[in-house]
């Protein structure tokens, strides 16, 4: 199993119309083959400037990259999140057995 996160912050108006229609337009990811527990989430710790963050799992490396290339992400990525977003941390993670 892959976990892919990341937090972002928008270069967007909190409470926006334009705010509101990224992540809608984000939680369409949920609706790629192999993306499980999707989430969209609202980042609330002061420790940190993001606001947002997004959150899903798939079964294997390969799922995972089916993803990464798939037209629609791959549309998401350039016509929204490039523009869009002004700053953003990945991270994905797989399960650790000690």
């Amino acid at each position: 199993m892959i976990r892919h996160t990341v937090v972002f912050r928008l270069k967007h108006e909190p409470g926006s119309a334009a705010e509101r229609d990224f992540l809608h337009a984000a939680c369409e990811l949920a609706r790629i083959e192999g993306v499980k527990k999707f989430e969209c989430l609202r980042q609330t710790s002061p420790k940190n400037n993001y606001t947002f963050g997004l959150s899903m799992e798939f079964d294997n490396e390969a799922a995972y990259a089916f993803y990464n290339v798939h037209a629609d992400h791959v549309a998401f990525v350039e016509q929204r999140w490039l523009p869009e977003v002004a700053e953003f941390m990945e991270i994905d993670y797989v399960p650790h057995t000690p």
